[in-house]
């Protein structure tokens, strides 16, 4: 996938401000932030979007967000509280084709969000 945003920034094509890598996702600093940490948690395998997920594949979105716990807590927004998001389709938002996960945090978030 090489006309994919986010697969180049996993390839290193792209630079990034990296904040976690392990073997399957890795996690870097949005470059429109929406808050004051807003943070992207992404596989590093190209999937386009949560409706593309088998069951065989639910590891994935634990792993995907257990990582977001790991964000959060390193960002020390843990306490204070912080949003997850997956936006799937554009209809939802979804403007880069690649499974990612939003963390937000850092600001009062409102219900509901939009």
């Amino acid at each position: 996938m090489t006309t994919c945003l986010f697969c180049q920034i996993v390839q290193g094509a792209i630079p990034s401000k990296k904040v976690y890598e392990d073997e399957v996702c890795l996690a870097f600093e949005d470059v429109n932030p929406q808050a004051r940490v807003h943070v992207l948690v992404v596989p590093k395998r190209h999937v386009t979007s949560m409706a593309d997920i088998q069951e065989s594949e639910v590891g994935l979105l634990g792993h995907l967000l257990f990582t977001c716990s790991l964000v959060a807590r390193e960002h020390m927004i843990e306490e204070t509280g912080y949003r997850v998001v997956v936006n799937t389709g554009s209809g939802a938002g979804q403007t880069v084709f690649h499974l990612h996960v939003h963390v937000l945090g850092g600001r009062m978030f409102h219900w509901p969000p939009g």
